[in-house]
């Protein structure tokens, strides 16, 4: 006997469990079991053979209409079978097979077959050659059982095992199974409806009834939900219980003096969010929020009046960004809003002030002293940094709140890495600007609350989105490179984004544009005359500091960058951007990189070239990116074409191994079912006590969790 812990070796012997191991990486009756049917085949009900295409790997279920022998040959001593199969459509579906004489006689017409194999064409039709193949016949226990539950799993499968392997190797565990402890509580399962998890196996794999196939499936997506909705209940409850000092707002000081003094009014959105944060702060428990926000939302005000709010409080704040290009525009950004609010103990300070730092790997010795200096004495409210904050030598007088933009660019270790050293537990807002669908909120940062920010500042002008097709239509490129020029003739700036760097370590392999080639290319041609820089990850930091400096004092009229313009870069007076090479970008990587443009009074444009074909998948994403500017409907849209581990992203692999059947797209409500039961448990049994295999499978999760992290640049 076996449970799900056993190996496979040990249950279906050695021939076997090398070819799972190796094509499907399973080891132990779990990994099989836990290997779901993709989709069923109701017996008597064929396959539609029409759907297939030239080059799938197909398998489908049909009827024999007749085979006959072929011979060919000297001497005619070899043998073609050709075996005609039908569908309930009366589409039709050619079989060949090569010395298998013996077949003719074994698929009568009448007999249904499953057959796998690539589908190729041959005089105009369809075929299979040589197939794998499955033929149902009545005689034999296994085959008038396989009939008698009239309902036929469908593995996602190899050619060397095939999805009817699949299903014998499952059935001889599922039969070699001793009783499973199960992670679904009982009082849990009792309150749904569902049965235990010996049961859900068996009438997954094994179904009487699309029905039953049905209610299993719904059993074990629930059990997926509520084991990655349990790790997340116990992280909150364990905030919970951690203490942090209070930061509460004080009249009159530095965030009342800088919103005093700011041009322009929050919006509603802006003045929930910080209401909402503030409330956060003012509470002896940890707050851990993340603030999602459309593309030029005011996400950057929000976080900084939080900032301030901590300050005045008597602790200080740290900002960490995960490029130093996005750093030192935060430092200048925010030195700039607060004028002389930052000039804490400086000549022309204001008697209300603090004093702002910038910390990254690459600065010099001087200047990383004085910030370090600065930051260790409490002389700096405010210290902005990349992955440099992190280092062990950096120290605070008090840490009050930690600041972490685009969060998804940091393993969740990098972040505790400062936290956890703090004498006092500090606040903590990860912010982002993709937009998350709420499901997908839940599942991947389950254990923040979560701000949102929908609602543009008053004055942002739109941006016109295009796609141009470079093969199809070169005219339209020529054009975009003239648009480039009438704008700067108008005064105003461009970007030219690429995905590559190129240059002397560039094979010169690649079909995409490099950054070196086409810099070149312009200056030399397109945009001759033209004050033309570059920006990409090899420059030093000094270098990438003074070609963005040069960018926003207008003295480079166009800047053709890699993507570490892609968050926290603006330059309002820039109008244009032309992203080469655009179908090698995500949707939100392209939603972000547009926000640059039109962030000033003129509208902005934006032109997505491509050398994609018409139909194919990579031209429908940019069609969706050019047909709305709105993020949050382009975050949908995005979710929908892209597959769930894409979705989940690979910071969240554990999360994502660990769902087999679960949609983190479509099944919100089973994901709001399984959060309210794992809360409702945790407060009743934090540490998992009384639920054994339960806190067995959090820790499964946790542990794939960490070990899969990986650390973002």
């Amino acid at each position: 006997m076996a449970d799900l812990a056993t190996r496979i070796v040990n249950v279906l012997g050695d021939k076997t469990a090398k070819p799972l191991a190796k094509h499907f990486d399973m080891h132990v009756v779990g990994d099989l079991l836990r290997h779901y049917p993709r989709r069923y085949v109701e017996l008597g009900r064929a396959s539609n053979l029409a759907s297939l295409q030239v080059g799938q790997h197909a398998t489908v279920l049909a009827t024999v209409v007749e085979a006959k022998n072929y011979s060919f040959g000297p001497g005619g001593r070899r043998t073609r079978t050709e075996v005609v199969v039908t569908d309930d459509t009366g589409a039709r579906l050619s079989l060949t097979f090569f010395q298998q004489r013996w077949l003719a006689e074994k698929m009568l017409p009448g007999k249904m077959c499953l057959f796998s194999g690539e589908v190729g064409a041959f005089n105009g039709r369809l075929q299979l050659t040589h197939p794998d193949y499955d033929l149902f016949d009545a005689e034999g226990d296994t085959a008038s059982s396989r009939l008698s539950r009239g309902v036929l799993p469908i593995y996602k499968a190899t050619g060397s095992v095939p999805t009817w392997k699949l299903e014998s190797f499952i059935g001889l565990c599922l039969d070699a199974l001793d009783p499973l402890d199960d992670p679904l509580p009982a009082d849990v399962r009792a309150a749904r409806g569902f049965g235990d998890l010996r049961t859900a196996l068996e009438a997954v794999h094994r179904p009487h009834g699309m029905g039953q196939a049905v209610t299993a499936q719904k059993r074990l997506k629930f059990e997926e939900a509520f084991v990655v909705q349990t790790v997340f209940a116990q992280r909150r409850h364990a905030l919970e219980l951690e203490r942090a000092s209070a930061r509460p707002p004080v009249a009159n000081e530095l965030r009342d003096r800088f919103e005093q003094q700011l041009p322009f009014t929050l919006t509603d959105g802006q003045r929930h969010v910080v209401d909402e944060i503030s409330t956060d702060l003012s509470r002896t428990r940890p707050m851990h929020r993340l603030l999602q926000g459309e593309v030029g939302s005011g996400k950057t005000i929000v976080a900084l009046m939080s900032m301030l709010q901590v300050v005045d409080a008597g602790a200080q704040t740290a900002l960490l960004a995960p490029t130093e290009v996005l750093a030192s525009q935060h430092y200048r950004g925010i030195t700039a809003m607060l004028g002389d609010l930052a000039k804490g103990g400086m000549l022309g300070g204001a008697d209300v002030a603090t004093r702002v730092r910038l910390l990254t790997g690459s600065m010099g010795a001087k200047a990383r002293n004085a910030a370090l200096l600065d930051a260790a004495s409490g002389e700096a409210g405010i210290v902005i940094g990349t992955h440099a904050l992190i280092q062990d030598h950096v120290q605070f007088a008090e840490l009050g709140l930690l600041v972490v933009d685009e969060q998804h660019r940091f393993g969740v270790e990098q972040r505790a890495a400062l936290v956890d050293r703090a004498e006092v537990k500090p606040h903590v807002l990860v912010m982002t600007a993709t937009p998350i669908p709420r499901t997908i909120a839940m599942t991947v940062f389950g254990d923040l609350e979560v701000s949102t920010l929908r609602e543009l500042p008053a004055g942002r002008q739109p941006i016109q989105t295009t796609v141009v097709p470079a093969l199809e239509r070169p005219a339209w490129l020529e054009r975009g490179w003239e648009r480039v020029r009438e704008e700067v003739a108008k005064g105003r700036q461009a970007y030219v984004v690429v995905s590559r760097i190129g240059g002397p370590d560039d094979d010169g392999t690649s079909e995409t544009h490099s950054l070196v080639e086409l810099h070149e290319e312009l200056v030399g041609g397109r945009l001759h005359g033209l004050r033309v820089g570059a920006l990409h990850g090899r420059m030093t930091s000094d270098e990438k500091d003074a070609t963005m400096a040069a960018f926003a004092a207008g003295d480079l009229q166009v800047l053709v960058a890699t993507t570490v313009v892609e968050v926290g870069v603006d330059v309002p007076n820039a109008t244009a951007m032309v992203i080469m090479d655009a179908d090698r970008f995500g949707m939100s990587q392209l939603h972000q990189l547009r926000g640059r443009v039109g962030r000033g009074s003129e509208a902005g444009l934006c032109l997505l070239v491509t050398s994609s074909e018409v139909d194919s998948p990579a031209r429908e994403r940019l069609d969706a990116v050019a047909s709305t500017t709105d993020g949050f409907e382009l975050s949908r849209l995005d979710v929908e074409l892209r597959r769930e581990g894409d979705v989940l992203g690979a910071a969240q692999s554990g999360v994502r191994s660990s769902l087999r059947l679960l949609s983190v797209v479509r099944d919100g409500d089973v994901i709001d079912d399984a959060r309210s039961a794992a809360d409702a448990l945790v407060a009743a049994d934090p540490a998992l006590s009384q639920h054994p295999t339960l806190a067995a499978a959090v820790h499964d999760l946790e542990h794939s969790e960490q070990a899969d992290y990986l650390d973002r640049t």
